[in-house]
């Protein structure tokens, strides 16, 4: 018996609806079929939905003759459905990779008539915004379930059929489907929480709601939206039928709160179609309130329905435009103001670009020395590694930071700083003999003669950098080679990891400064780390010595911003057993990993914001990453690196690679989720294949990381000693 089965009605939705099939397909779990109706759509929808069919068994196409809108649609795919469970989910919609199995273990160990699952609105813009499932639900259910009377608060989450899987046989038993018209929702997925005995809701996001610029109901003006009304009549006869006058209150208020809702949109409801929709509130809500009363809404809301209730159109509209006319002021005041920061901003960053430019005339600084790492983030990487070995031998000369504000209380204690976009900084900047750094200063920052600038970078690239990227031009978006290059020319030395390094380096970045291929200074604590030390790292982690530690540490996706890779830390630590840890660090461009909220979140330690990541390499006994130049510094440690290239080929041909990754690894390799558990579980992490792969790896790219490299670049940079 298949559980799931999903049914995707597909109108126009050409340009989406793979991604929302290849999003059901390549999930995990298999235990699916897959339904797709082209409701005789005039695009490629119907011939989108064959092609899967032909290819995998798991999906019927049904091509209707007539378009017979979203609803019905929806019933062609319910009676042809087999699985336990039925999803409805819109061709222009699409799962979160990684889902399928949880939703598939909550089903099958509560057994609910209704399943209700987290979204997340993904708008046109690339914009995302949260459900209201946190706010309705402060304290997560869990897995246990409940009717509605006994959570009422229920009704508060989006009334969609896409957020929720139903049990087929009770759909069957209670009659339950799709009227037509638009607005089908609402009949449905009301009475089917009013009909439950057994809800669930899992408290982990599932589907992006696509929010499409164009094309959709929500906006498109027209009378069909009065249809809205028949729906909710449909809800409240039923209620009558079944005898659920207990649930009219709650029910009665989201109905009232819809259609607010639904007046409120201006994209929907034409203004001369206002007061007719209004004077068809007033009816329902004499029609339908509940004797006993409801919950009103405090404040502009509450009154919102007091003048529902008593037909104030008038007023109700003199309100709205008056609401309206405030709104409008405040954006014209936000605007002026938005107008104005900048104009005080340029006045400011004019002022102290001339006190840089004044103090370019002054005599260079024959002592100072300015690092910088990351755009000011902080005190890290080869700049940080440097700083430390002349500190040591080469204590004449005084190191300054440029920091940001928000990092300064991040800075190891003694460390001299500035704050980034002050005077003091203009002024270091300026007057510094030597400037240090993993990527390039400002644009305005001019080379001195008698200044030296030393570019450290931060890693070996597997991605194509620099000039390189005119070849790959999705990856390189809003990318100034004109401007590259100036800042490349202002190079001195270039320090470089492996002779691999240097070669792409020269490639990418052309100019006349000397290379510097010494090993990466910031390898040097990894070269000479000790067992003792990396006790005590993993002390202060929290980690026991007994642990088995992952660490996941993904790169960033230029090309597609808010990607990230199918990941699941509960299905990870499941393979690990008990005694496993997983430490999981995003890119720094990203945004935080999603963390576990069930049982495994206490062994799951998000250590994005950790200052030092050479800590965590010392902690970890496994790296997991993608195309990170992470395993080149982890390389150093001798320990298993396991590459895990989900969107290898999309990645190699959209953002473009330097070598074949995958055909000469650090490691282990697996391309899909499946694939990562079954290296772990099988020990191919360490097996024999890993462990050459591992030694190739580290002659090609570590045979300089000696724990030396910032002790060869002090000498040469600020001594002056042969290389």
């Amino acid at each position: 018996m298949t559980l799931i089965s999903f049914v995707v009605p597909a109108y126009r939705v050409q340009g989406y609806l793979r991604e929302c099939l290849d999003s059901i397909l390549g999930q995990s779990f298999g235990d699916i079929e897959v339904i797709g109706v082209d409701d005789a759509s005039p695009d490629d929808s119907g011939e989108i939905l064959a092609e899967y069919a032909d290819r995998d068994p798991r999906v019927q196409a049904v091509r209707l003759t007539e378009n017979i809108g979203l609803g019905p649609a929806r019933n062609v795919g319910l009676d042809r459905a087999a699985g336990d469970y039925v999803w409805f989910v819109d061709g222009d919609d699409w799962l979160v990779p990684g889902c399928l199995p949880h939703v598939a273990d909550r089903l099958r160990d509560t057994r609910p008539d209704v399943l209700i699952v987290d979204h997340v609105r993904a708008h046109w813009n690339n914009v995302g915004t949260r459900s209201a499932m946190r706010d309705v639900f402060p304290d997560p259910p869990g897995a246990a379930t409940f009717t509605l009377p006994e959570r009422p608060e229920t009704l508060r989450l989006l009334h969609t059929a896409w957020n929720r899987l139903v049990r087929r046989e009770f759909l069957v038993e209670r009659g339950l489907r799709f009227a037509p018209g638009w607005y089908e929702d609402v009949s449905f997925s009301y009475p089917a929480l009013m009909a439950a005995e057994r809800i669930g809701v899992l408290d982990r996001i599932c589907l992006h709601y696509r929010q499409r610029r164009t094309g959709a109901i929500t906006r498109t003006r027209g009378d069909r939206h009065f249809e809205v009304f028949a729906q909710w009549h449909r809800v409240f006869a039923l209620i009558d039928t079944w005898g659920m006058d207990e649930l009219r209150p709650a029910i009665f208020e989201r109905m009232i709160w819809h259609y607010l809702t639904v007046l409120g949109n201006g994209a929907r409801i034409a203004p001369e179609l206002r007061a007719p929709f209004f004077a068809q509130m007033h009816a329902d809500y004499l029609q339908f309130r509940p004797p006993a009363g409801y919950p009103v809404p405090p404040g502009v809301e509450g009154l919102k329905h007091r003048l529902v209730a008593a037909g104030r159109w008038r007023t109700f509209s003199a309100l709205r435009g008056a609401h309206q006319t405030g709104e409008t002021a405040r954006r014209t005041a936000g605007r002026v103001r938005r107008r104005l920061v900048p104009v005080v901003r340029r006045a400011r960053d004019g002022a102290l670009l001339e006190y840089y430019r004044a103090e370019l005339h002054r005599p260079i600084d024959p002592t100072l020395a300015v690092y910088a790492a990351y755009w000011y983030r902080g005190y890290s990487c080869n700049p940080a590694a440097v700083y430390e070995a002349a500190r040591r031998l080469a204590p004449q000369v005084r190191g300054v930071w440029i920091v940001r504000r928000d990092r300064v209380a991040a800075l190891p204690a003694g460390v001299e700083y500035v704050v980034a976009g002050t005077r003091e900084c203009y002024r270091v900047l300026a007057r510094a003999r030597w400037l240090v750094n993993n990527v390039n200063f400002p644009d305005f920052v001019r080379k001195r003669p008698g200044s030296v600038h030393v570019q450290t970078h931060h890693g070996t690239p597997v991605k194509v950098m620099g000039l390189d990227q005119q070849r790959y031009p999705v990856g390189a978006t809003g990318m100034n080679f004109a401007g590259l290059l100036r800042r490349v020319d202002r190079w001195d030395y270039s320090v470089t990891s492996n002779s691999f390094s240097t070669q792409m380096w020269e490639r990418a970045y052309p100019a006349d400064y000397t290379t510097l291929e010494v090993g990466y200074p910031r390898n040097d604590r990894l070269a000479r780390a000790t067992v003792e030390e990396c006790r005590r790292v993993r002390a202060a982690l929290g980690l026991g010595a007994e642990e088995y530690v992952v660490l996941y540490a993904p790169t960033h996706r230029e090309h597609l911003p808010g990607w990230r890779p199918p990941f699941d830390p509960d299905r990870l630590l499941d393979v690990l057993g008990p005694t496993g840890r997983l430490l999981m660090r995003s890119h720094y461009f990203h945004d935080r990993e999603r963390l576990p909220h069930g049982p495994a979140a206490g062994r799951v330690l998000d250590v994005s914001a950790h200052d030092r990541v050479e800590d965590l390499y010392l902690a970890a006994d496994v790296l997991v990453t993608d195309y990170s130049s992470a395993m080149f510094d982890y390389a150093v440690l001798d320990r298993p690196i396991v590459v895990y290239a989900p969107d290898w080929d999309a990645y190699r041909v959209a953002r473009g690679v330097y070598f074949d990754l995958l055909a000469e690894p650090p490691g282990a390799v697996a391309t899909d989720f499946p694939g990562l558990l079954d290296l772990f579980r099988s020990g191919a992490v360490r097996a024999g294949t890993a462990e050459r792969a591992r030694a190739a790896f580290r002659a090609r790219f570590c045979a300089l990381d000696d724990g030396q490299a910032a002790e060869r670049v002090v000498r040469r940079v600020f001594l002056d000693e042969p290389a």
